[in-house]
């Protein structure tokens, strides 16, 4: 890692170092390109320090107390004693200080990355502007990520978002969860098994409204069972907090009393306050919309990550960064699709997915053909003991376009799920293959034996 001269001319300056913004340094470097990476906090960004890796950190945790406190349905003397909060915050914080030291590690062997540390503004298409000191590239790259949204409520005291949610030093006993996508059904799975009452307040009729709505029913089944309970098809007009509570009123005259209220109603674009817009760069309600080669309209900058309009998930932003590194050094990549990002949700069942939902595939192809495997035929499932589904979309007499899963480390399925959808297998490509036993792995190939017309351990 080189050090930073007054007026320094680079290749590529990144303004961002969380997941697309050092992505794309370490590629560009890989490439011999200069870069400078611009990041006022900490390499590694949301998802290092607020988001991804602490809140999966938080969700283990929570899945050895379920462990510990259902130890006895398989025979095993356990018991389960209570959360050390304190304890859990610095098992998390080591999990994220582990491999915040392997990232500045790795940027800092590589001589052709000069961090600069410092709140940086766009001047214009070659120039960011650091602490008074200007720094100009052939190329830059916008990689300021996202913020949570509030909806205009006012975030202190009892009233959370997921940055505050993370350091929490006790566990709450009453939450209100405002938002059931992906943030909210997280924190509502993790509070739920630490001890928690629950409820997530949703406007749109179903929890994890963006998934297919197999996956919404069977998340909401489970969450039945675990007795979180969620109101859907309402929306929220206000949270008030004193001393003794807080409580969120709802449209239909509802009040819900709780001690902790987290909002978790999305992320929006962190794109204000760094001259974007005095520079000429186009926004729309604050993103920054680009091509599908990711340039803005400001020829020579390019916007990568949760900036973008889009999916926002780190590893979409990790594809979007080598995506721009590789494009600049003239080796012309094929650009990223949104459809075709695998997806995970981390709650207890885990949810995963790729490519189009049911409907989706129905808007785009018209005829379609699906199919349900149940995890009760799963051997694997079985000895886990969890319930849930794989789906598989086809287009009618062609590939598989969306794969949607819902179980126990069902997560861990997605990368076959993956190579499914984006490389257009056909189901008959698939059922010849084979998948060990016993595993959850096995859920996919019996999926695509029942789409091929040869189901084994299903009914056709």
């Amino acid at each position: 890692m080189a050090d930073a001269e007054p007026g320094s001319e680079f290749d590529i300056v990144v303004l961002g170092a969380g997941s697309g913004g050092y992505a794309c340094a370490l590629r560009a470097a890989q490439l011999g390109l200069t870069v400078a990476l611009v990041e006022k906090k900490k390499l590694g960004g949301t998802c290092l320090h607020e988001g991804c890796i602490p809140t999966k950190a938080l969700l283990h945790a929570a899945e050895v107390a379920e462990t510990a406190r259902h130890a006895a349905d398989v025979g095993i003397q356990a018991s389960f004693d209570g959360v050390d909060m304190p304890s859990v915050n610095r098992y998390r914080q080591g999990v994220v200080d582990r491999l915040y030291k392997g990232l500045t590690g790795l940027i800092g062997s590589a001589d052709a990355i000069t961090v600069i540390e410092g709140e940086g503004r766009l001047i214009d298409a070659h120039t960011v502007e650091v602490d008074g000191t200007r720094h100009t590239g052939r190329h830059v790259v916008l990689a300021t990520g996202s913020v949570p949204r509030t909806l205009g409520v006012e975030i202190g005291g009892r009233v959370v978002t997921s940055e505050q949610a993370l350091t929490l030093d006790e566990v709450p006993q009453r939450v209100v969860v405002i938002g059931g996508s992906v943030i909210g059904v997280e924190f509502a799975s993790v509070w739920n098994s630490l001890g928690a009452e629950v409820t997530i307040v949703e406007a749109l009729d179903r929890l994890v409204p963006l998934e297919d709505p197999v996956l919404s029913k069977g998340l909401e089944r489970a969450f039945r069972k675990r007795k979180i309970a969620f109101r859907t098809g309402v929306k929220f007009t206000g949270v008030e907090q004193d001393d003794s509570g807080a409580r969120v009123s709802l449209e239909d005259g509802t009040q819900l009393d709780a001690d902790l209220v987290l909002v978790a109603v999305g992320r929006g674009p962190n794109s204000g306050g760094m001259g974007f817009e005095d520079a000429g760069l186009s926004l729309e309600r604050g993103w920054v919309p680009t091509d599908e080669r990711l340039h803005t309209n400001l020829d020579g900058v390019y916007a990568v990550g949760d900036l973008v309009p889009g999916l926002q998930l780190a590893h979409r932003g990790f594809a979007h960064g080598i995506f721009v590194a590789e494009d600049i050094a003239g080796l012309n990549p094929a650009p990223v699709v949104d459809s075709g990002i695998p997806r995970v949700t981390y709650c207890e069942p885990e949810l995963a997915s790729v490519g189009l939902t049911e409907q989706q595939a129905r808007e785009q192809y018209g005829e379609v053909e699906t199919v349900e495997y149940n995890l009760g035929g799963n051997g694997k499932s079985q000895i886990l003991q969890t319930a849930g589904l794989v789906k598989l979309v086809r287009q009618a007499d062609g590939p598989i376009v969306g794969v949607h899963m819902i179980g126990a480390r069902m997560g861990e399925q997605v990368g076959e799920a993956s190579l499914l959808v984006n490389w257009e297998a056909y189901p008959d490509d698939v059922a010849p293959l084979i998948h060990a036993h016993p595993t959850q792995n096995e859920s996919l190939g019996e999926a695509a034996l029942a789409l091929a017309g040869k189901p084994l351990h299903s009914h056709a």
